[in-house]
């Protein structure tokens, strides 16, 4: 099973940028970011498919975050600009195989979490 390892979490003004940096241990047919707010569901954030590099963004983080690859270290990053007080969340990681699970739905694979924390 590929394990997935977050980093780069952590506390910004309104209007600041963080990147989050997600490694997988191993292929994945693609890859994505999740976010939860205490007492809400866990939604999609951004998703990125390996072959081609096609990727997906909620609206409410479009223009703002964009999600990327590198292949050759199977590991993603979200670089996130422009950052809202309703940005705050646990943000995860997750991660699909081909035929199996979905990264704009339920994934196969889920790190473990990186909090993100926006003031005004």
């Amino acid at each position: 099973q590929v394990q997935l390892v977050e980093s780069g979490g952590g506390s910004v003004q309104a209007g600041g940028s963080l990147r989050l940096s997600c490694a997988a241990s191993g292929y994945t047919f693609c890859m994505a970011w999740f976010r939860q707010v205490p007492g809400k569901e866990r939604e999609g954030v951004a998703a990125i498919w390996t072959g081609g590099g096609s990727t997906y963004y909620a609206d409410s983080v479009k223009g703002r975050f964009i999600i990327s690859r590198d292949n050759a270290k199977n590991t993603i990053y979200l670089q996130m600009n422009s950052l809202k007080p309703e940005d705050t969340a646990m943000y995860y990681c997750a991660a699909a195989y081909f035929g199996s699970g979905s990264c704009k739905g339920v994934p196969d694979r889920w790190g473990q979490g990186t909090q993100v924390t926006v003031s005004s």
